[in-house]
């Protein structure tokens, strides 16, 4: 697997941060991490370090505005993800394609 695809992983095995994803995903615009934390029952600086995993992935695009920060989802690189995973779709169609047509042939004989 590339790296790329590792991060995004790492980003999205935290339940939290599926949920900031969730969050900014559905909002449609940008957050202020203010706003975003007050979605949690955590500190600022622990929401901030999610947003951290988020944004090391792509997922998250962090843009300055005086001292605020606003992230904003970029759901593009779960692109990666889905190819990934619809490589071992095809795979195991496969293999259960050939499985019914073996126990269709031993129902026929």
């Amino acid at each position: 697997m590339s790296p790329k695809i590792n991060k995004i992983f790492k980003a999205i095995a935290d339940p939290t941060r599926r949920e900031i994803f969730h969050i900014l995903v559905l909002a449609s615009t940008a957050l202020s991490i203010t706003q975003i934390s007050d979605h949690f029952s955590m500190s600022r600086q622990a929401v901030t370090k999610h947003i951290k995993y988020l944004e090391v992935a792509g997922l998250v695009e962090i843009r300055e505005n005086g001292r605020e920060r606003f992230c904003q989802a970029n759901a593009l690189p779960l692109k990666e993800i889905n190819d990934w995973v619809s490589f071992y779709e095809k795979f195991w169609d496969d293999k259960l394609s050939r499985l019914v047509n073996h126990l269709q042939q031993k129902a026929d004989k």
